[in-house]
């Protein structure tokens, strides 16, 4: 299964690609953020799943303070991000939790418990 990691600059898709390919994955980083293509995101590698980690820009200035990413260039990247937000299979919120709860939501979403059954 191939996995692409969308988001916001700093909102935490290298270290989730690292953990991902470190746990056996065949996880991809993809720089949809910095694309005018829409769904630049399928065009190249399509990925099997696809996870968008969200991130505030005050959040993501916290992490990795940088001059160039103002609120204007922030809110251009989430333009550039809707169409990879609206197709995600997983989003996660990243901006109140560390690189492992992150890393445990995508993995428990990629195999959730198969003990429960929808009623009929």
């Amino acid at each position: 299964m191939r996995i692409g990691v969308v988001g916001v600059c700093g909102a935490g898709k290298s270290v989730l690609v690292g953990r991902l390919n470190q746990a056996g994955y065949d996880a991809h980083e993809i720089a949809q953020e910095h694309s005018y293509v829409p769904d630049m995101w399928r065009r190249i590698h399509p990925p099997d799943v696809l996870v968008f980690l969200e991130g505030q820009y005050e959040t993501i200035m916290r992490r990795r303070p940088n001059p160039l990413m103002t609120p204007r260039l922030y809110g251009q990247m989430q333009e550039r991000l809707r169409h990879a937000r609206e197709h995600a299979d997983i989003t996660v919120v990243t901006d109140d939790i560390g690189e492992e709860e992150v890393f445990g939501q995508v993995v428990a979403r990629l195999h959730p418990p198969t003990g429960c059954q929808p009623p009929e």
